[in-house]
């Protein structure tokens, strides 16, 4: 990824991961590449207007960035798995105020075609895609209007595709990452594979260039995943406290929780392997929860919205990588300056 960064003008090769609902700020973004870096504009769950208010903003600074979008890869829930499911977890949505038990399966595709078009007309420096790899023609479509196309992948089979597809270099992702996993197959949760080995089943795979991510929230762990061969790394965990960044402040304080030593990946809050802090909900409900996206996501988002507001840490999605510990509260610039030091 060395030379087409250098050619956006990024001479840091640590970026800053997108963050979808409400950590990755424009402020973040831009203070990413402030730090010699990049990062980029979170599509995911929102609408294509105030994606591009979030584009605009941090257009505006003068800066290289990138936008992540969720490419479809739907995992329709089946209809009794999604009213039993709906059913155990009403006891934690009534402390809210909101009754999941009558709830009815929400599909959608995270308005895809509208978002496209939009970085179509209004062509960014870097568009990165996750969940799913977009047809060759979007890929193509979106290289000829002058974006580098970055594709999330979780295997060297999945890295293959991505490359078939077109992409110009890779986002590779472990299991160590916080927040939702980009396998192209959520009905299974990824395979353990430490980072290093999964750079070098990459690399082996395809010549693309390598961006690292997944439990990167030290100088030491960024240098390493260098070595193992990466052009690049990604982090996102680690910004999660930084003044810039937008996460909830039940989030913020759990992420500072000596209490909290232990994450999970679950599908509980969205039908979707998540990494996240173990809470309560999580406890109850992971077993149980059916792969489901994205239905699972918008039946619980109403019970995840009140607890933020109310500050209940039990009942919100609490993403967080294997890193959090390493999460601190100061501006991100020097968060991600620290990272770089060991390079």
């Amino acid at each position: 990824m060395v030379s087409p960064l250098l050619a956006l003008g990024v001479d840091t090769p640590v970026l800053a991961a997108p963050m979808a609902g409400g950590p990755t700020t424009p402020a973040l973004v831009t203070a990413a590449a402030r730090a010699g870096g990049l990062g980029f504009v979170p599509g995911g769950y929102r609408t294509t207007a105030a994606l591009a208010e979030q584009i605009a903003a941090v257009r505006s600074a003068g800066v290289p960035f990138g936008v992540n979008l969720f490419a479809p890869n739907p995992v329709p829930v089946d209809p009794g798995a999604f009213r039993r499911y709906a059913r155990a977890i009403a006891p934690d949505a009534g402390i809210h105020g909101i009754d999941t038990a009558t709830a009815e399966a929400v599909e959608d595709d995270d308005h895809w075609a509208d978002k496209v078009a939009l970085l179509l007309s209004d062509p960014v420096p870097v568009v990165s895609f996750t969940f799913g790899i977009p047809e060759a023609s979007v890929v193509s479509a979106l290289r000829a209007a002058g974006s580098l196309v970055v594709q999330t992948v979780t295997s060297a089979s999945e890295a293959r595709a991505a490359a078939e597809s077109g992409a110009d270099a890779l986002a590779v992702q472990a299991s160590a990452a916080g927040g939702h996993s980009g396998t192209l197959t959520p009905q299974h949760t990824p395979a353990a594979v430490p980072l290093e080995d999964l750079l070098g089943q990459v690399r082996a795979a395809v010549p693309l260039p390598l961006v690292a991510a997944g439990g990167l929230a030290t100088p030491a762990a960024v240098a390493g995943a260098l070595r193992a061969g990466a052009d690049a790394v990604m982090v996102g965990t680690v910004l999660m406290r930084a003044d810039e960044a937008g996460t909830s402040t039940p989030h913020r304080a759990a992420l500072a929780d000596p209490a909290r030593t232990a994450t999970v990946v679950t599908r509980a809050f969205t039908g979707r392997p998540a990494r996240a802090l173990r809470n309560e909900f999580t406890d109850r409900h992971t077993g149980a929860a059916p792969a489901g996206y994205p239905a699972l996501h918008h039946l619980t988002g109403p019970m995840r919205r009140a607890a933020a507001a109310a500050g209940d840490q039990e009942r919100i999605h609490l993403w967080a990588g294997t890193g959090h510990r390493h999460a601190t509260e100061e501006p991100a610039e020097r968060i991600l300056r620290r990272l770089a030091s060991g390079i």
